[in-house]
């Protein structure tokens, strides 16, 4: 009884941490077009190509608010509750607790922009599933500044020569235009996709202490990933030392920089999840002329949807919850294991955060005197959030 009573209170502070979490899905840069639908919902269907609408057209045109109401969904809730090939993801990211939004093929993405109801800083995480038209100059410094202030963002491309509305841009494009041409900085987040078209199982997975609540969260352990024609990225540390390879392509050394299908980074103190096919959370529901399959549940033995889900609540969740060696940040903790305080080697930071292995908070406060006290935790692997007002980091540590 005890165990079964610790096991429910950790999940309710879990879910309780995600209730003010909110998530915008993108469907402003034509997601919808040709056999694509990477939409959550959509009461009409008349949006043509993403820049022009008309009333006899087929392709979805989502709303900002998801209907029926997600606060009716539940565990037995069906993937076609709601109208879109991303629609289970984002069911399953509301019964984590979040809310989840639609940004409309009309709106904007601003960021900081007090008039836009939608502005990016409205949000937590940001997901931008196969854009297939460029962003603008504006567009591409609103989503590097929300990241670099401590937003989420999921940047999900498909196979290179994949332009499904003809504009002469696929997604790989779109991508490398934001990172390469935004007046901000070149590479921010330390990574590329490839031109590359890769259609195989993967279970090159790099080890789970990289990133506990990717690979080994409270949706589960995957185990496996497929892509149906996906493309790879590469990854340039020199650009940004915080990018960490998740997934590499089968018969990939895992010290490589190429080949890369799932990935994270931090800019700022944001977060990056990328990943290279859109097959990946296609739920194969959404717009009955699209040709669209259940990548989501099915493929990979159903290990996208844990994978899926376990990664928005990284990005999420403040703190960067992948970095987690003590000998690569730059303050240093001891002693490690601890029994009773942990002390720290200098003071960069004032506040700190305890987050437990399903990623919920246990400890929190200022930083007194370089120490903290750890004595009330359980005995178990934690992750100590050292945090400013301008940067945080994290290190693992055991409780004996």
């Amino acid at each position: 009884m005890k165990t079964k009573f610790s096991l429910l209170i950790v999940c309710g502070i879990f879910l309780n941490l995600q209730a003010q979490k909110k998530v915008l899905f993108d469907a402003t840069k034509a997601e919808m077009a040709g056999n694509a639908d990477w939409v959550i919902d959509a009461d009409l269907h008349n949006l043509k190509t993403g820049t022009t609408v008309t009333t006899g057209g087929t392709q979805s045109n989502p709303q900002r608010v998801p209907t029926p109401a997600q606060s009716n969904i539940t565990a037995t809730t069906s993937e076609t509750y709601w109208n879109g090939a991303l629609s289970y993801w984002a069911i399953d990211l509301a019964r984590q607790g979040m809310t989840i939004e639609s940004l409309p093929y009309n709106a904007k993405i601003t960021y900081q922009d007090a008039s836009n109801p939608q502005d990016l800083s409205n949000y937590d995480v940001y997901i931008v599933d196969e854009p297939n038209m460029p962003f603008s100059m504006t567009e591409k410094q609103a989503i590097i500044n929300f990241v670099k202030n401590g937003g989420g963002l999921y940047i999900i491309a498909d196979h290179d020569i994949s332009d499904r509305n003809n504009d002469g841009w696929d997604s790989p494009m779109v991508w490398n235009d934001l990172f390469t041409n935004n007046g901000v900085v070149s590479n921010p987040f330390g990574f590329s996709f490839s031109k590359t078209n890769v259609s195989q199982t993967s279970t090159n997975f790099v080890a789970t202490s990289t990133n506990p609540l990717i690979l080994n969260g409270p949706m589960g352990k995957p185990t496996a990933m497929q892509f149906s024609n996906g493309s790879t990225m590469q990854i340039n540390k020199t650009a940004n030392p915080s990018v960490q390879p998740l997934i590499f392509t089968n018969n990939t050394s895992q010290t490589s920089t190429t080949n890369v299908m799932l990935l994270t980074s931090t800019y700022g103190t944001g977060k990056i999840v990328a990943l290279g096919d859109s097959s990946v959370p296609d739920d194969g529901t959404g717009d009955s002329g699209d040709s669209l399959y259940n990548g989501y549940t099915d493929d990979a033995n159903g290990n996208h949807r844990p994978l899926l889900v376990n990664s928005v609540l990284w990005l999420a969740q403040k703190g960067d919850l992948g970095t987690l060696d003590n000998n690569i940040n730059s303050v240093k903790i001891y002693p490690n294991p601890t029994k009773d305080y942990i002390t720290i080697s200098k003071k960069d930071y004032n506040r700190f955060e305890v987050i437990d292995q399903t990623g919920g908070l246990v400890s929190n406060g200022d930083i007194i005197e370089f120490r903290i006290d750890v004595q009330k935790l359980n005995s178990g692997i934690y992750y100590l959030v050292l945090k400013s007002d301008t940067k945080s980091e994290t290190i693992r540590f055991i409780k004996n």
